[in-house]
Parts: C-alpha cells; structure tokens; sequence
C-alpha cells in the first residue's frame, strides 16, 4: 500500500515538472514606463533597487536554478506576481501622481521599517540586504522623490 502511495506521489511529482508558470521577462533595458525613465533615479539608488527590489518588483526577475523545479516554480511566479502587483518599477511611469506619491511612501516605510526586501527573499539572496547608510540612502531618495512629484 505504501509503494502505491509512494509511486502516486513520484508520479504527480514527475507530472508537475511539465506545467511550468509564466516567467517574469528579464528586460534588455528600460523602457519608457520605466521609474527611471520618468524620474531619472541616481545611479547609487539604482543599483540598491536592482539589487534588493527588482527581481519582484519589476519586469527583469533573475530566477534561479531552483526555479526550474516544481512546485518551488509555482511559489516563485506566484511571489513574483504578487510583488509586482502592489509596485512593479518597470510600469512606475504608468502610475498617476497620487498611487506615485502613495507607493514613495510605502517604499520609505517599509524599507525603514525591515519590511522589505522580505525575509524570505534576503534568505536565499544575502545580497540584497540592507545595511543601515543604504536604508537611508533608499528612504531619502523616496521621501525627496515623494516631495518632488506629490501635489502642492
């Protein structure tokens, strides 16, 4: 009986690895909805960005090797998906001054606050991590960006 188990749960193991999701474009560079494109972001802040938000909030995800293994595949493009739903950096351009200035704000406060990038993500990608002096680089630049734009 355990063997029937066993070999029904290889097989839907097996299966899964032929229904692979969506992924996520990695983009050759910007485009005009891109955050960059409509308010040009220093080349310091730049690189925090890419290095601890875009894999989820943008249209650039590098995946890596685990991704091509179901179902870890499936909670990645579901991850994915979801980041990008609340803020996707690739379409920042699209946004109106009101969710621009709403997503600055969320970025400073969850930035601040540890919320982001999540714990799981800096787990498997210790890069992304955010010393002190680049937690306030970040919330600077989204604090000033939000003034910036925001309506008087």
């Amino acid at each position: 009986m355990i063997k029937k188990i066993l070999a029904g749960l290889l097989a839907i193991l097996l299966v899964a690895q032929f229904i692979r999701p969506e992924k996520n474009l990695v983009a050759a560079g910007s485009t005009a909805n891109d955050l960059n494109a409509k308010h040009p972001v220093p080349a310091e802040v730049q690189a925090l960005l890419q290095r601890a938000c875009y894999d989820c909030h943008s249209n650039s995800t590098h995946y890596p090797w685990y991704a091509e293994v179901q179902p870890f595949g499936w909670w990645l493009a579901h991850h994915v998906n979801e980041g990008k739903r609340h803020l996707n950096f690739s379409e920042f351009g699209t946004y109106s001054v009101k969710r621009s200035v709403s997503k600055l704000e969320q970025i400073s406060d969850e930035v601040s606050q540890h919320s982001m990038p999540l714990p799981s993500y800096t787990r498997g990608h210790p890069e992304a991590r955010l010393m002190p002096a680049e937690v306030k680089q970040l919330t600077d630049w989204a604090d000033n960006l939000r003034d910036e734009i925001a309506p008087n």
